[in-house]
């Protein structure tokens, strides 16, 4: 038997012994690809080299990809815990050729290692082929050997690969491994092939078209090689089992997870389920994903939630979940050495995730228990299914397992309508919109000459007004200017764009912003004032300085506070995101609990000390894999290829960053920070002010603190001792007060007995009580109660046009007079109302004048509910 981590390693070193460059697994979150939300496949990461857009430096790779699939389009999430190989997290092996080696190549690497470095018998193996690719079935006949009796020809649906309607695409052929005949199913292309006697443990595509948007397909100059394999499914193979959940890294997670939630019965359905998830939920965070209410955190909440559900179903009540992180490391941290440092973070994050949902999933399982037991029929209503989704936070799947369990459907059409109706909703309620995008058709980006200077002569390349090309813009006009090249820097990781002028005569564009648009082509919005600017025309385009200058401070202070957060708080602080611009400075950052007053101290005064050392900023232009070699940070959401830029402050602090920075620290002069506060579950963030901002900032306080001096007759040095003081006594005269309302309650009791009406044995009390607060109402009421025996009570007081009243019944009437029914009688009367039990009850009015009169009814409203 080999083990995973065995296998993971025999493959990876064999392709490494045969010249391909072993490269670390992508993140799950596919930076800049808008078409995935999460990484599927071992290709993505390599998407761009297949699609001509990126070069590397080598032209083979390896890699064990870490893949999710369960969300969007690839979701295999509501099979997971059904079947023997559906997995919201799995690894896919895989071998790259770009451009260099082929079929034949391809084709023998698989083979060899099927057989030769994993053993596996030859008759075990089946192979399938595109039914038009001649090419690969006469390499596999002739080159191979295998049996022609185990291999099948495919149509394209199965054997040929594109990565969209347009693009590269090519055939595949596909490799399968022959569990046996106990189990039902027939090879590749029989009838009975959606059977689990064959699996597929390898699929070579081989891209050697490109489809253009007429369909034609061309030959590609340089044809590639993209393969993958799932290590659990080979594993199983090798391990002599036929589930992926017997292989040994599963067996391990399901130990604990039986051992945490108290199940002994290892082959029980939610234990899978729960070992599967942590896999997907644990690499999902250490990426950045965060649980949220949309997009890729909405997924993570939606498998985390499932998790905690199969969990209640063992009965556990508790948040059990996330203790499962350390066996995941101890299993896979060795190959993922990201898991483990952030284990943790995971950790924090998993368990309060688990503590807010515990809080909703008790109610909504007993609603839809309810709604279960009372069905007629062998649907739940889509009514139903949006009202768990909606209030108690129920992903519709979780719904749907549960109805699977029950034999039961969902109607899903009623629940898209509710849904719909809710987006309605909200699309009328919002006055949000987005900008238009242009139509921009430019070959290459803008060349940035922001760096060195802040004012250049350019030519003007294309001009837009309202999202459309034009040749000219005049007076007035508001319009979108491109330049050949520019001083300006537009909008990106956090530093906001450029404003500034374009020159030209004695016309002038007001430069109001800077962005990016269509990949790297910078935008210039503003307007023109003149009489006509021209495509073709040379201008001088100057940056408005002070700006670019007050927002390079604030972005500087960025990355030495983001190095300070991580020294202080720990490594697991990652960016979360930022702006910086001519005001301030945002910075949102990973943490799971309150920054404490002494910890905010401690990362100001670390920052301002590095801002004191003046140390040069130095930036240089490396490769990828140079400036990480080097220690530098990349920044969580961006994405890094070919060559970068990467910004470094003494050892304090190395980023890569293409934003515009101080020359040296100490031209920030001052970090203050001025607030820090949650923004999500996990993400904290902290706002500040650099320079003069944060001089305005100390003086603006220091203003505040002598105010309160004055206020309280202090000099500034014992302010603090002074409010202390008052605080104190304050909170002496409240006592004192509280015990003069108690006394006067008691006293007013006493008075207020002796007016009591006597109605057929019950004692009648409408009065109203000067200077009298709501708490002493009540308080009299309760000594009136104890004083009259049986009785109705009315009292009230008034504070100018305001009302108070208090209702008070006796156990003993309750039958016949209600407080609630009392006090809304009196409080109508004074422009007001209230409620309550029927023993006490309260209301308020604002008509103080009609409180005598509405007092005076009160005897003759209990007459008649007492019948006397």
């Amino acid at each position: 038997m080999k083990t995973s981590a065995e296998i993971r390693n025999a493959f990876l070193n064999y392709f490494v012994e045969n010249g391909h460059q072993k490269l670390p697994s992508s993140s799950l979150v596919p930076h800049d690809d808008p078409t995935l939300l999460f990484t599927n496949a071992g290709m993505v990461q390599f998407k761009d080299i297949f699609l001509g857009r990126e070069k590397r430096d080598c032209n083979r790779a390896t890699t064990s990809q870490r893949c999710v699939r369960a969300g969007g389009k690839h979701n295999d999430l509501e099979n997971v815990g059904y079947t023997a190989r559906h997995h919201t997290f799995f690894e896919m092996l895989g071998n790259f050729s770009f451009g260099d080696y082929f079929k034949s190549e391809g084709i023998r690497y698989a083979w060899e290692f099927l057989t030769e470095t994993m053993g596996l018998p030859e008759e075990k193996l089946w192979v399938t082929v595109y039914e038009d690719d001649q090419e690969t079935e006469e390499i596999w006949l002739n080159k191979t050997g295998i049996d022609p009796s185990r291999f099948s020809r495919c149509g394209a649906k199965d054997n040929f690969w594109s990565m969209g309607d347009t693009g590269p695409c090519g055939p595949c052929s596909e490799i399968f491994y022959d569990h046996g005949p106990d189990i039902w199913g027939g090879p590749p292309g029989s009838p009975d092939e959606d059977g689990d006697r064959y699996i597929e443990i390898w699929n070579l595509v081989f891209m050697q078209y490109n489809r253009d948007q007429e369909g034609n397909i061309t030959p590609l100059s340089h044809p590639s090689v993209d393969t993958g394999m799932g290590l659990e499914r080979l594993a199983a193979v090798m391990q002599g089992v036929h589930s992926n959940y017997e292989i040994d890294l599963f067996q391990r997670l399901i130990k604990s997870a039986g051992e945490i939630t108290g199940c002994g019965n290892l082959e029980e359905k939610s234990l899978r389920v729960i070992a599967d998830h942590i896999r997907s939920c644990a690499f999902l965070i250490v990426d950045g994903v965060l649980p949220s209410n949309e997009g890729r955190g909405y997924v993570l909440r939606r498998i985390i939630r499932r998790a905690i559900r199969h969990g209640y179903m063992l009965g556990v009540k508790e948040p059990f979940f996330y203790r499962l992180v350390g066996p995941l490391d101890e299993e896979m941290g060795a190959a993922y050495r990201e898991l483990s440092a952030a284990r943790g973070q995971v950790e924090c994050v998993l368990q309060l995730e688990e503590e807010r949902f515990a809080e909703t999933l008790e109610q909504g399982m007993k609603m839809l228990n309810h709604t279960i037991e009372s069905l007629e029929g062998k649907q739940i209503l889509g009514e139903t299914v949006f009202k768990l989704y909606d209030t108690y936070g129920f992903p519709t799947d979780l719904t749907a397992d549960i109805a699977r369990e029950n034999e039961l459907t969902l109607d899903m059409e009623g629940f898209e309508a509710a849904m719909e109706a809710q987006r309605e909703r909200a699309r009328a309620a919002s006055d949000f919109g987005s900008d238009q995008q242009l139509d921009i058709s430019l070959d290459g980006a803008t060349d940035f000459t922001g760096y060195e200077q802040m004012k250049d002569e350019s030519t003007i390349i294309g001009l837009f007004q309202d999202g459309k090309i034009v040749d000219t813009l005049g007076p007035g006009e508001q319009g979108v200017v491109i330049l050949d090249h520019t001083p300006f820097y537009a909008e990106s990781g956090g530093q906001v764009g450029d404003v500034g002028e374009l020159r030209l005569g004695k016309g002038v564009f007001a430069v109001a912003d800077t962005q990016k648009q269509g990949g790297d082509v910078f935008i210039h919005k503003g307007v023109f004032k003149g009489d006509v600017i021209r495509v073709g025309d040379t201008v001088e385009a100057w940056v408005d300085s002070g700006k670019r200058e007050a927002t390079q401070l604030n972005h500087s202070a960025t990355h030495l506070l983001h190095a300070a957060l991580r020294k202080v708080l720990g490594e697991h602080v990652q960016q979360k995101g930022s702006l910086v611009d001519t005001e301030r400075l945002r910075f949102d950052f990973s943490h799971f609990e309150p920054v404490t007053r002494e910890q905010l101290q401690s990362i100001e005064r670390l920052v301002n000390e590095q801002i004191r050392n003046n140390y040069t900023v130095e930036t240089r232009i490396m490769s990828l894999d140079d400036a990480k070699a080097s220690g530098a940070m990349a920044l969580f959401g961006e994405k890094y290829v070919g060559y970068v830029r990467v910004l470094r402050m003494s050892d304090f602090s190395t980023e890569l960053c293409g934003g515009t920075h101080v020359k040296a620290v100490g031209d920030i002069g001052l970090l203050k920070i001025t607030s820090e506060t949650g923004i999500a579950s996990g993400v904290r963030r902290i706002e500040g002010v650099t320079g003069e901002s944060a001089i305005d900032w100390i003086e603006m306080e220091d203003n505040r603190l002598q105010r309160v001096a004055d206020l309280v007759k202090s000099r500034r040095d014992d302010v603090d001792g002074k409010v202390e003081q008052l605080v104190e006594h304050s909170r002496k005269l409240e006592k004192e007060l509280e015990k003069l309302k108690s006394k006067f309650a008691s006293t007013a009791g006493s008075d207020l007995a002796g007016s009591a009406v006597d109605i057929n044995g019950v004692k009648v009390l409408a009065a109203n009580l000067d200077g009298a607060d709501p708490k002493s109402l009540r308080d009299t009421m309760d000594q009136l109660k104890n004083k009259l025996g049986s009785a109705v009570i009315v009292l009230a007081t008034a504070y100018g046009e305001k009302v108070s009243l208090v209702a008070g019944v006796t156990k003993d009437q309750t039958g016949a007079v209600k407080a609630g029914d009392l006090v809304k009688f009196v409080a109508e009367q004074v422009g007001g109302r209230g409620g309550g039990r029927p023993d006490m009850a309260q209301a308020g009015g604002n008509d103080s004048a009609a409180l005598p009169e509405a007092l005076a009814s009160v005897e003759a409203w209990v007459v008649n509910k007492l019948g006397a």
